[in-house]
């Protein structure tokens, strides 16, 4: 594919997606770059959740752009460009996942045709930069978050990500995993219900250390009550 940079002064970031891909059409690289940006986080959370490694899910998304950035007369506008990237993304992981694990295991996703209520459950997110103490605290919950995730059954673990991360309608997520919309809606429910018994047996834990009373204070508050009771004597 000819790359080109566009040197106009234009705002690429005020551009419609479909304007953007008609400059990639040309090999605007300027407009391939603005798109990239834009879904990079998408493809790689659903590249995620079918491989369950980073590395892996890193090189499924950069195939992927390969693959439609090098097929862009292939994209004939009926759906979104970003949603015919997902679906592009969806099927470099999972046609990877074929040739690493066994067949049985690859069962669970359930979404072969793909590659031819309870509370929702979100990454947190801000648009102002946190402290240090409350960045190691979203740190903490995200890492708590991305763990329960990776332990759901893979038919469930990319329903959950599609849905709840990525907040695709229940239509779309049906659409992009070629299952029905009453399918997309049992298995976001148990997804729901086994990530708040993984949060719960996490954090159920550490309830035991929950405001402590040992050491010193324990010490003190034995040296107290003694010498109360001396007084009473």
């Amino acid at each position: 594919m000819q790359l080109a940079i566009l040197r106009q002064q234009v705002d690429l970031d005020g551009y419609r997606e479909e304007e953007l891909v008609a400059l990639a059409r040309q090999g605007g690289e300027n407009a391939i770059r603005a798109l990239i940006k834009s879904n990079n986080q998408r493809l790689f959370r659903v590249a995620r959740a079918v491989t369950r490694d980073d590395a892996e899910a890193e090189d499924v998304v950069q195939e992927a752009y390969v693959r439609a950035f090098t097929r862009l007369d292939s994209f004939k506008g009926d759906a979104l460009f970003s949603t015919w990237l997902t679906k592009i993304a969806l099927n470099e992981a999972i046609t990877r996942i074929r040739k690493q694990r066994p067949v049985a295991e690859l069962e669970e996703l359930d979404i072969a045709a793909a590659a031819n209520g309870g509370q929702v459950i979100m990454f947190p997110t801000s648009l102002t930069p946190p402290g240090a103490d409350a960045e190691l605290g979203r740190g903490q919950v995200r890492a708590l978050l991305e763990q329960a995730i990776d332990e759901l059954p893979a038919a469930f673990r990319i329903v959950f990500i599609l849905r709840d991360v990525e907040e695709m309608s229940i239509d779309e997520t049906a659409a992009q995993l070629s299952i029905k919309p009453e399918t997309v809606k049992t298995r976001l429910f148990r997804a729901r219900k086994l990530m708040r018994a993984a949060i719960e047996k996490r954090l159920s834990s550490g309830f035991a250390e929950l405001f402590p009373f040992n050491g010193w204070r324990c010490e003190r508050m034995a040296d107290r009550v003694v010498e109360r009771l001396r007084g009473e004597a």
